[in-house]
């Protein structure tokens, strides 16, 4: 049964709240305060990239304890919590007291990060008419997009007042949007109990397509999200300024991405959807590696963008069509593929990073390796609808 349309409104706005302060603020506001932490001397430039990576683990230990912390303290509880954490870690980043300080706030704010992605959405999108949840998620996603937004707008602007002040500014968004989302989560749950038909899931061949192709998406998205400023601003010669214009391009992208997303999705189904996605991605992946002039890297900046949040909410009404009678499973399913996601990614970082450090920092052999990705979660999915029959458009596929 759904709650009111005005109850299921204000829990998707604080889905947006979450994703906006777990991810966008807590992980993606780093980016830009990279450059400025080294030339403050806050940090050496090795030891920033540690920090960075920081948040990249505390992601993926958050995305796997997710769960439990919800049996414990039931969903609601662990969302109010890690919001909290979030905030207060970016606040605590405002003054440089060691390495290990800080090293511990960056893991704690991507362990909030990942938690909040497990658990904000599909503790939403139950109170969600079936034919609304593509845009519903659409909405909850966008906080990620608005977080890349803020970073190659907000977080400049800030920076001229200070890292101190940038961080406290960060802290004090965070804290607003926490309070503003504090009443809003669904009250009337249950402590979760421990899923009976965990084998079931298991078992389904397609959810595993499913982690193949969401886990593969994470690694085709890297070269973008780590290396397009540097790219730009080095790999072309085109100065630090251009390289922030392409990326406040990537933000706009990130920003609409979703809502574009979900509203495909709830006209032609989640399946055909990613399958779309998975095909425009690997081609605009791919342009910076073909030396196609401005236009082509402007496209492929915005495109990526959107994709980078759009594409989760194709992934979690995925796992509700393929599980649409099994709350339990949807949440354990959900929180599978956000753990492959968060491996490949983090994987993917660390080994992009090094052929770059090790083959003369060539910069498109990267992007090459990004669509290649891409292409091939796409022809996994094909090659899973040609083997098993899959009917795309039945929510029984």
């Amino acid at each position: 049964m759904h709650a009111s349309q005005p109850a299921s409104w204000r829990a998707t706005l604080a889905g947006f709240s979450a994703s906006l302060v777990g991810i966008g603020l807590a992980r993606f506001a780093y980016t830009p305060l990279l450059p400025a932490i080294i030339d403050a001397h806050w940090f050496a430039a090795s030891a920033a990239a540690y920090l960075g990576a920081a948040n990249l683990a505390g992601y993926l230990a958050g995305a796997l304890f997710a769960r439990r912390m919800a049996r414990s303290m039931r969903a609601s509880g662990a969302i109010r919590l890690t919001m909290v954490v979030a905030t207060l870690a970016l606040l605590a980043c405002a003054l440089p007291v060691s390495f290990l300080w800080f090293f511990s706030w960056r893991f704690a704010s991507g362990f909030a990060g990942g938690v909040l992605m497990v658990l904000a959405a599909p503790t939403v999108l139950p109170l969600v008419p079936p034919s609304r949840r593509g845009l519903a998620g659409g909405v909850i996603f966008m906080g990620v997009g608005a977080g890349i937004a803020l970073s190659g707008t907000v977080v400049p602007l800030l920076l001229r007042q200070g890292l101190t002040i940038t961080w406290l500014g960060l802290g004090a968004m965070a804290a607003l949007l926490t309070l503003a989302s504090w009443r809003s989560w669904p009250g009337e749950e249950t402590h979760e109990a421990v899923p009976q038909q965990h084998a079931h899931a298991r078992r389904n061949g397609r959810l595993r397509v499913l982690y193949a192709g969401y886990a593969l998406n994470a690694v085709g998205l890297v070269p973008h999200m780590i290396f397009l400023v540097d790219f730009v601003s080095h790999g072309l010669g085109l100065g630090l300024q251009a390289g922030a214009e392409y990326w406040v391009l990537f933000g706009i992208g990130a920003v609409f991405g979703p809502l574009v997303t979900g509203h495909l999705a709830d006209r032609a189904g989640f399946a055909p959807a990613l399958r779309v996605a998975f095909l425009v991605e690997a081609v605009a992946v791919l342009l910076p590696a073909l030396g196609l002039g401005s236009i082509a890297l402007m496209l492929s900046s915005v495109v990526v963008g959107a994709f980078t949040p759009g594409i989760v909410p194709l992934a979690l009404g995925r796992v509700h069509e393929l599980l649409p009678h099994h709350p339990h499973e949807q949440k354990a399913a959900w929180s599978a593929a956000t753990t492959s996601f968060a491996v490949l990614q983090a994987v993917a970082a660390y080994g992009m990073s090094f052929l770059f450090a090790h083959h003369g920092g060539e910069y498109r052999l990267l992007f090459v390796m990004g669509a290649a990705a891409l292409a091939l979660a796409l022809t996994v999915d094909l090659i899973a609808v040609v083997v098993a029959g899959d009917k795309a458009r039945s929510p029984a596929t």
